[in-house]
Formats: structure tokens, sequence, C-alpha cells
């Protein structure tokens, strides 16, 4: 590897000396190609994973602490890249680079759609760096497209091809308010008929995998007609150079019959060996050790310019190798051009150097199979382990394709009852999931009805496209990638099957699921609880299905704890009650509009019964339905729920009439008699709620038992303190009962107090004492090496802090030196309850502010002899924060 002394000193800009006999010029590298390019390409993807019934993601156990993968990977990856770290040798924050300004990447549109709902600020952040990068690159953004839910291109038919291709394009275009000059294909995997959907649509680019590649050869020249084919189908292209795919070339009796207007697309193949190390070695863990490995690559053939690329999955930094943020931001902004090098993607290398070679490709390839793609359709060996077969794989894809063109039939023969040209309404449906407001659908159906459509038809229109996406989002690569089908992954793509085939029923009728079922029978999987794919459906398929009636039961039975302050009535059996009517009001449960039409709700000692009109909407499909409801709670985890489809006022009258009569015996099993003869056998718990809010019922109900509990650990703490501070005295262990309530004792004691410094944060007295107060935990729980699990506290904490800083620097002139003396304090207490505050977001408001405000002010202080007194304690804080401040510090002395 290059040592440090020898690397060429950083030129800024990294303008190069050229030299014309004795005339000397400065040649831009981002205006002209010259000398060496670096890119760097980080696909940043994860599978769809919301419930297709709810639009929503689940709990996902695996991935706790957090609710769900893309929240836990989101918190490792997807945010430190939009605020990557550069620190100095005391891990002090030197620069916040948005690590997107530098990479190029793509992330998926379902992806992005995530990060738009649960993150605006680093969505905005993604956006923001390519079009930094734009401006940097001469208009040539870093983002490139991705086909739309990450299909294997080369297994789909032909309309799926344009319709993944269409949809990627559309999402693109209107998060980043460009058209994409390159698209991300799945895996890498192509075919030539790939690359002439690719061409159509205006796609310029594509990367692909050095092994993808067959032979290649200088294009043809008025001197060089018929320049030599050089096989390179071992990986053993140039990969510094892009190439020039001719579609041609997949007709081997035309390939030299070639025009102007032959078509063609340009591709870029990334260097496989340190590609492959990024992803399975520890060369991005140290900047100057990666900076290196590019540097091997470099051709020392005296070309006027090269192109250094590699490409792996954007998880890399961050998620499977924590902290590499920092090296890839350090990297990208500092490493590099101290070695002479321009760090560029692969638009703005093209625009500089168009292709002088042209390359075929193998028929069709992948970057993570040996085998054409068989790793989505056969029993290939790749992804399996552990022993497991991959048999099911060829079975699971035959079934799909089938209900495809099923599908297909049904939304060909109803789909031309609605849509002018059926097809394109479906490639056009991408604008309406981008967004479902009426006021956007209404626009879409009217642009493509044949007539104008009643309500009935409008639904049955949408569910026709829903279907559709569905029937595409069944197709995602993941469902195939690893060693078994009952995975999560696979799971999911059978339940898109699921609700294509329930909407498909819908509009025309037909019942595909049991000939589709008998299919998945022939997909045997290896574990022995489920057999094949036909028994995966019904235990993890059709169990999740949901319908109207239980998005009504999660509805009614969460609807008394909505209304649970309203409700502090005394529980005394005497038979006093209370009641509550509510006015008709709307309320969102998930993807459905909940229109409450009428609701009352009677209190009669321990029992309490809700009776209710209730409308639903879905969002989705327009589909609606009208369900009255009737729920008694007897107390505790017992609850009893009826649902029935509402019948008219008059019936709906009559019902509620005779459920509250049967109240008034102040007997439940009278009661539940009432409920079944008026709702039927079928009833419903707080077992069938949504896992969600389940929980949270549970935690809520669990609160009473929680609050005797913490009683008594907190009696048996005061009770055996000295005890337990003797045993840590003379460094014995502790005996477990005792720690355990020295634990939760000192963890309650420290929520209680965070609760209420929240609530008089604004106050100095107040906030001072529980200041005092939470010192004192602290160091109590530090004797007796008790561990605080407060998560919540935790987060209080942060919030706190967080808020104090920006009122301290959105309001220079309010601020006094007991003001910051106080967040340092806060800031110390923070980790002298050893909680594992983060300080991250702190630091970067507090970096933000640095270079806007705080150094223009210190510098307007010094310049003008006023007293620095407060720029001194402002910058100190920054220290506190560690944020680099001492260059100022010291002038300050």
């Amino acid at each position: 590897m290059t040592s440090a002394a020898e690397r060429p000193a950083s030129t800024g800009t990294n303008f190069v000396l050229q030299q014309n006999n004795s005339n000397t010029k400065m040649t831009d590298p981002l205006r002209t190609a010259t000398g060496v390019y670096v890119t760097v390409h980080g696909h940043f993807y994860q599978p769809p994973r919301e419930n297709p019934y709810l639009d929503a993601i689940e709990r996902q156990s695996g991935a706790a602490p957090f609710h769900d993968w893309n929240e836990r990977i989101h918190s490792e990856c997807y945010r430190p890249n939009a605020f990557a770290r550069v620190l100095n040798d005391r891990d002090e924050v030197v620069e916040i680079v948005n690590n997107y300004e530098y990479l190029s990447f793509n992330i998926g549109p379902t992806l992005m759609s995530w990060l738009e709902r649960h993150d605006m600020e680093v969505y905005q952040r993604i956006l923001e760096g390519d079009r930094n990068s734009c401006d940097r690159l001469n208009g040539h953004g870093n983002a490139i497209a991705q086909v739309y839910n990450h299909i294997i291109m080369p297994l789909a038919n032909e309309r799926d091809k344009y319709t993944q291709i269409r949809w990627g394009k559309e999402d693109f275009r209107s998060r980043f308010g460009r058209d994409p000059e390159g698209m991300w294909l799945a895996e890498t995997a192509v075919d030539y008929a790939t690359l002439e959907a690719l061409v159509k649509e205006g796609i310029r680019f594509i990367i692909l995998a050095p092994s993808q590649a067959q032979r290649c050869r200088p294009l043809p020249t008025q001197d060089d007609p018929k320049p030599e084919w050089h096989e390179v189908g071992g990986n053993q292209i140039d990969p510094t150079r892009p190439y020039r795919c001719y579609l041609q070339n997949s007709h081997s009796s035309h390939k030299e019959q070639r025009t102007k207007n032959t078509p063609y697309i340009d591709i870029f193949f990334y260097d496989g060996p340190i590609s492959r190390d990024m992803g399975y070695s520890d060369v991005v863990y140290s900047s100057n050790h990666f900076a290196g490995r590019i540097g091997s690559a470099v051709r020392g053939d005296h070309r006027p310019a090269q192109l250094i690329s590699v490409a792996t999955d954007g998880e890399t930094f961050g998620h499977h190798k924590r902290g590499t943020e920092k090296t890839i931001a350090y990297a990208l902004t500092q490493e590099f051009p101290s070695w002479g090098w321009t760090v560029t993607n692969f638009a703005h290398y093209l625009s500089l150097n168009s292709p002088t070679w042209e390359v075929e490709l193998k028929p069709v390839t992948a970057w993570s199979c040996a085998h054409g793609v068989d790793r989505w359709q056969d029993d290939c060996g790749c992804g399996g382990g552990g022993g497991w077969h991959q048999q099911w794989r060829r079975p699971l894809r035959d079934a799909l394709n089938w209900l495809r063109d099923r599908l297909i039939e049904v939304y060909e023969e109803h789909g031309t009852q609605f849509f002018l040209d059926p097809w394109q309404a479906r490639d056009e449906y991408v604008k309406v999931i981008r967004d479902r407001s009426p006021d956007n659908v209404s626009r879409f159906l009217n642009r493509h009805q044949t007539h104008e459509l009643t309500d009935s038809e409008q639904v049955d229109a949408l569910r026709l496209l829903e279907m559709q996406r569905q029937a595409l989002l069944m197709f995602t690569s993941c469902g195939w990638f690893f060693e078994e089908i009952s995975r999560p992954e696979g799971t999911q793509i059978l339940r898109y099957a699921a609700r294509a085939l329930e909407l498909a029923g819908d509009v025309a009728g037909v019942q595909l699921e049991h000939s589709f079922i008998e299919r998945l029978t022939y997909a045997p999987s290896n574990v022995d609880s489920f057999k094949h794919g036909g028994e995966i459906y019904r235990q993890l398929v059709l169990t999740a299905q949901v319908s109207f009636k239980q998005v009504a039961v999660h509805y009614a039975i969460t609807s008394l704890f909505a209304n649970y302050k309203s409700l502090e009535t005394s529980h005394s059996t005497s038979l006093q009650s209370c009641s509550l009517n509510h006015h008709p009001y709307q309320k969102r449960v998930y993807c459905y509009t909940a229109d409450e039409l009428d609701y009352q709700l009677q209190r009669l000692g321990s029992l309490t019964l809700v009776v209710g009109h209730l409308k639903l909407v879905s969002e989705i499909t327009r589909e609606s339905e009208n369900l009255m409801f009737a729920v008694l709670h007897l107390g505790g985890w017992d609850f009893h729920c009826g649902i029935q489809p509402f019948e008219g006022r008059r019936n709906y009258t009559e019902l509620k009439e005779k459920l509250f009569a049967s109240l008034q015996q102040a007997s439940a099993a009278h009661t539940i008699i009432v409920m079944t003869q008026l709702f039927g056998e079928e009833s419903y718990s707080w077992q069938n709620l949504f896992a969600e809010e389940r929980h949270q019922l549970m935690a809520l109900l669990t609160q009473e038992t929680l609050a005797r509990l913490d009683q008594l650990y907190t009696q048996t703490y005061r009770d055996n303190y000295g005890v337990l501070m003797a045993f840590h005295r003379d460094e014995l262990a502790a005996p477990q009962e005792l720690q355990v309530a020295a634990d939760i004792a000192l963890g309650l004691r420290g929520m209680t107090t965070l609760r209420l410094l929240e609530q008089d944060i604004s106050d100095p007295l107040l906030s001072g004492n529980h200041m005092v107060e939470l010192e004192a935990i602290a160091t109590e729980a530090n004797h007796l090496r008790c561990r605080l699990n407060i998560p919540a506290g935790k987060k209080i904490l942060e919030q706190l802090i967080l808020r104090s800083l920006w009122q301290l620097l959105h309001d220079p002139n309010g601020t006094t030196e007991a003001d910051i003396q106080r967040l340092e304090r806060l800031i110390d207490v923070g980790y002298q309850l050893n909680l594992g505050i983060s300080l991250e977001r702190s630091q970067e408001l507090y970096f933000s502010c640095l270079h806007t405000q705080l150094i223009p002010q210190y510098v307007g202080t010094l310049a003008n002899n006023q007293d620095t007194t407060q720029c001194h304690q402002l910058l100190k804080l920054g220290q506190k924060l560690k944020v680099e401040v001492n260059p100022w510090l010291s002038q300050l002395v």
C-alpha cells in the first residue's frame, strides 16, 4: 500500500497540471476527463415489509429493541450516513458529512416511501445530497433509479419488466425532481430483453459485476473497422472504463450490421475484488487502508483518465459494519482527494468519457448467483446453508407464475370495462401509490376511465389496480434469496399473493386460491411442522388476513381506552352508572377511515358496555362497510365483542335498547347471552386486536399489577439498604433478590424524577432540585452497581438536552451563564445515570450553528472588543458535546 509520504499532495479541487511544450495549464477534472476518478456505489434497499391489509409494518421481534428491521437498519445505517461524523484523535466531531452527497447510490422506492413517512429529516438529507452532487458535477446527480420492488428482471414477463422500470422512473422523478440517467437492476440480474426495455424507457447506463461480461473490444473505427474481440468471461474485463452494449448483440446473425441508429446502453463494471473485500473483509474500517486498496487498482498505462468504481450493499456502511459510515465520509471528503483523485459518479464520468469499447454480456446473469438467475427459481446451492435444500424454489416460482397469468386474465377481462387502456392505467398507478389523497385518485380515474364511473365501479377499478400491485410485489426477489420458504421473506410474498387472490375474487368472483394452494404443496419445506408451501400458506398467511370485521373489532375495543381518562369514576359495585355519547367524528385506523356515526357507552359497577355504528372505508380501494358493534368489558383482560352489518336505524336502535336494558340487571352472564342472541355465536376478544395495539393494551392492563410490585420492591430495598451496602462494601456478590429490588426501586425513583424534571424544566429552582435528586440517584446506583433499565427516561433526557440546547442557540440574547451551566449539568447527569444517552441530535444541532452562528458571533465580539465570556461558555459547551472547538477556544484564552 502507498504510504502517506508517497501520496500526491491534495490539490483542493484537484486541478491537474498539464505540460504542453512550454505552456503549463490547469485542467479541471470536473469538466475534462483527466486523472483518476473514484466512485463508491451503495445499493440501499429493504424489501417491502408492510402488511398488505394494513399498509403498515408490524412489530418484528428479531429487530428488538427496535420496532422492526427497517427501523433498526435506519438507526444503524440510513441516518448515520446522512450525518456521518469525521472525528479527531479525541473523538470530537470535526465535520458532519452527508454521505449521500459523495456516494453514488440508489435507494429502493419501497424504502424511500418508508423513510418519507418515518424520518423526514433523513429523507430530505438524501434529496439534498443528490442536489448538491448535481451542483458539483455539472448537473449529474449521485442518485440513480431502481426497478420498483426488486424483482429479478430476466424472470419477469415483458409487461412486468416495463412496469417495474416505469414505476421506478416515476417514483424517482417525483422525489428527486429530475429524470434518472441510470437504473439499478435487482441483484444486477440482466438479459438482453431487460436491456431492450431499459433503452426504450430512456435509461442511459447500468452497473454490473465483472463476471457478467462475455467479451469486449474497442469500438470499430475507420482505421480499424473490425477490431478483435477479447474473451473476458472469467472476470478479466477492465473495470476502469465504461462500455457500450449494442442490443443487436443478442442476435448473432446481425452483429456486424450496425448503423448509427442501432440502440445501445452504456455499462459500468465495478471492481470485483475490491467490492468483495468491502463486504467480507476489514478494508472499510480504515480510510487509509481503503484508499490503498483503491490505489492498487489504478492502471499505470498513462491513459488520460480512468475510473475506479466499487459497489456494495449500502447497508454495509453502518449496519453490517458498524461505524464504517465515518470511514466512508473521511475517505470521500479527505483521503481520496489527498491522493489526487476526483470523487465522482457514473453519470458525470460518462459525460466526460464516452465509451471507446463495446461489450457483449453473458445471456442471463446476476451478481449473487454463479448459475445465472437460478437462485430465484432452482435448487442451485446459492443461499443454502445448514444442510437445508432449496427444492421449494422452482414450485414457488411456478405457482406464482401461474397465479400471475390467471390475474392477467381477470385484469384484461374486467379492466376494459373501466379503463381506456388497462395496462397504461397500471403503468401510471404508481402516481396513486405515491399519493392516495381523494383528489389525486379522482384525477387519475378521470384520465383513464372509459365512462364516468359509479361509486361501485370506482371500487372495482381500484381493486383491479391494487390486485396488479400485489401481483408485482409477490415477485420481490427476497422471497427466494435465502434457504427456507417459511422465512419472513417467503411468507411475505405469499401474503401479497393472498391479497391479490382476494381482490380478484371480489371483482370477478373467481376462486383461484384452492388451485394456488395445491401448487404450493409441491414446494417442500425444510421445517417438519410445515412440510410444504401449502401448509405455510394455511398457517402463516391465511391467519394474517384482515377483514372489515376485524378492523371494526379493533376500533371497538380500543375505543374503550381512548376514552379512558374521561371515564375515571369509582369502581364501586353499587348500581350507579356513567354514560358517554359521542357526536359523529372521523378517525384513521391504519389504511382505513373510520366514520363513527353513533357511539354510546355505559358503565355499571365493574361492567362497561359500548354500542356503536361505524362506517369503514379503505383508503386504498375505497370499498366500505357499515357495521354495528358492541363491547362488554368485564374488567381486566375480559372483553366480549360482537360485530354485525348495519341493517338500518330501527334495527340498530332496538339492538342498543336491548343491550343497555340487559346491563341494568348487573349480570355479565345475562348481557353476554343477549349479545349472543343479537350478534350470533361469533365473538371477539382482546386477542383479536392488531399486534401493535394488543401490545399497548397488554402494557396498560398490567400497569396496576406493576405499580403494586414497584411498591413491594421499593419497600424491600428500603428495608435492606444497609445489608445490600454491606455486601458491596465487602465486594461480595449481593443476593439476586436484593439486587433486583435495588435496580427496580432506583429505576422507578429515577423515572419519577425525570418526569418531574420534564414538567418543570423551565423553572430554574424546581429543575435544579430535580437534578440534585438525579445526581443522588446516580451516586447511589453507582455504589450499589445498579443498572437502571428505563429506556423512557433515556428518551426524556435526550429530548430535554436537545430542547434546552435549541433554546440556547436560538435565543442568544436571552441566554445567561446559568442557562448554559444548567444544560452542562443536565448532560453530566445523563452520563452519571449510565443510561446510554445519545447526544447525536444535539451534536448535529450544535455543529450546524457553530459555523453559521457561534463563530461569526465570536469574530464580531473580538472585532468590537466586547466581553467574550458568553462566547467562551458557548464554545466550552461544544467540548461537553464532543464537538471540536479548541481552535477558537485557544484564541479566547
